[in-house]
């Protein structure tokens, strides 16, 4: 399998399979599966986080809920004013309207698998990771406005500072 937009009920996708865009020294997204091969009905991304990294500011989305599935390492979240830290195994929600995001919190490489449903944000994504000029506050707050979300860039500068991210 060569694409992720034609996925049939038969086809598997190797684990290094699908599009993989971003920065290794800060995330890596897999594209799975989109929308196009769902009907709209759902997305699946795979998060590649390095050491110490932030995967997004913290933002909400309007019209996509999100789900992470920990497949390795440690992942710490904030979501809507409060943190966790997942482990392997562990599923966390994150619904529409509410604010959050998410960092790798521990010594070692983490990957998540982020189901997203209804699809369309991952289209986003993949924008974000192929021109990273575009997470400069001026691009991607009209572009996230597009897809229905907002950023909150000064809200995320405590989350930085407090757990030590880059982003």
């Amino acid at each position: 399998m060569t694409g992720t937009e034609d996925v049939a009920a038969i086809d598997v996708l190797g684990p290094e399979e699908g599009d993989i865009l971003g920065d290794p020294s800060g995330v890596l997204d897999r594209f799975m599966i989109g929308g196009a091969a769902t009907g709209g009905r759902f997305a699946m991304v795979e998060h590649r986080l390095a050491q110490g990294a932030l995967a997004a500011p913290l933002h909400l989305h309007s019209r996509e809920d999100e789900f992470s599935f920990i497949l390795e390492g440690e992942v710490g979240f904030h979501v809507d004013g409060e943190e966790l830290v997942a482990r392997v195994g562990d599923l966390v929600s994150k619904p529409r309207g509410q604010w959050h995001t998410f960092w790798n919190a521990g010594s070692s490489p983490a990957r998540i698998l982020e189901i997203i449903s209804p699809a369309g944000l991952e289209v986003l994504f993949r924008l974000l990771d192929s021109s990273p000029d575009l997470y400069e506050p001026e691009n991607l707050l009209p572009l996230a406005e597009r897809y229905g979300a907002k950023v909150d860039f000064e809200a995320t500068f405590p989350i930085v500072e407090s757990h030590k991210l880059h982003f």
